[in-house]
């Protein structure tokens, strides 16, 4: 069998890995001087750090010597890893597979984050099970990278601005002005602000709704992803109002990583898909 492998940033659940056979390395998220894997720690003690000590958690890529017995499975292997924009995981994973020389080992970036991630190894798990060809299914994930939708609305700019992704001044003016930006991934596999929403929370969330409608006619409704940092009723909101529309079956909620919300922050949420 064609062994599918990922890391923490895909914000599987285990369930998920578990049912599609999919294997993951984790990250690190080093917390108060506390060096813990991506899913050790829970979001809220995540959130307390930051809120106690005014420091943001920093992350860290696994390293090669992780990687390598990661790598070291019998029979061939594709691993689909965080963008190498954002993230030197994947710069650490080719690393490692050239020391094990495993001529049987593909490296694909995802250039995504989070569910983004996902979707790809979903995808990769779909065609394994259905006796694709190893060439097949690095052919169709290579393809359908550029078609992956992501994303989200940042609720606070506190951990943009901490994070240095964002001026004190454009943090206070965005939070006087109740400005939450939508950031989306491009198909560089970097980041950019899609829009910027005034207003209330509930109208950033149907903005998030208004452009996953827009894509509809184009979209691929195998899977759909709502992926939070820990607003569970805003997830709850807008699955059903994805189901409520009629037309997609299979709505996932997932809560994002550790990993992921050390740099995106508290009740951020995003809608994820894949393009036909």
């Amino acid at each position: 069998m064609i062994n599918i492998l990922t890391d923490s940033c895909a914000d599987l659940s285990q369930p998920l890995l578990d049912a599609h056979t999919i294997r993951m390395i984790p990250l690190h998220v080093l917390v108060s001087d506390k060096d813990f894997y991506d899913n050790q720690i829970s979001l809220e003690e995540l959130y307390q750090s930051v809120n106690e000590t005014s420091e943001l958690p920093k992350t860290a890529a696994p390293s090669v010597q992780e990687f390598m017995p990661f790598f070291d499975l019998e029979g061939p292997s594709i691993y689909i890893g965080l963008s190498s924009k954002l993230s030197a995981t994947m710069q650490n994973a080719t690393l490692a597979a050239q020391q094990i020389e495993k001529p049987d080992l593909f490296l694909l970036d995802s250039l995504n984050l989070s569910t983004g991630i996902g979707l790809l190894v979903l995808k990769a798990a779909d065609l394994r099970d259905a006796g694709k060809s190893l060439n097949d299914i690095l052919q169709e994930i290579g393809t359908t990278r550029s078609k992956v939708k992501t994303s989200f609305v940042i609720d606070t700019m506190e951990y943009l601005h901490k994070g240095g992704r964002c001026t004190g001044l454009q943090a206070f003016v965005g939070s006087m002005l109740k400005i939450r930006p939508i950031i989306h991934v491009q198909e560089d596999g970097t980041l950019a602000v899609l829009d910027k929403v005034r207003g209330s929370r509930k109208k950033s969330l149907d903005v998030l709704l208004s452009k996953f409608e827009a894509d509809l006619p184009n979209m691929d409704l195998t899977r759909i992803f709502v992926t939070h940092s820990g607003c569970v009723e805003d997830a709850a909101y807008l699955a059903n109002a994805i189901k409520n529309l009629g037309i997609v079956a299979n709505v996932n909620i997932t809560m994002a990583g550790a990993t992921i919300a050390s740099h995106c922050g508290p009740d951020t949420i995003g809608i994820l898909y894949i393009l036909k």
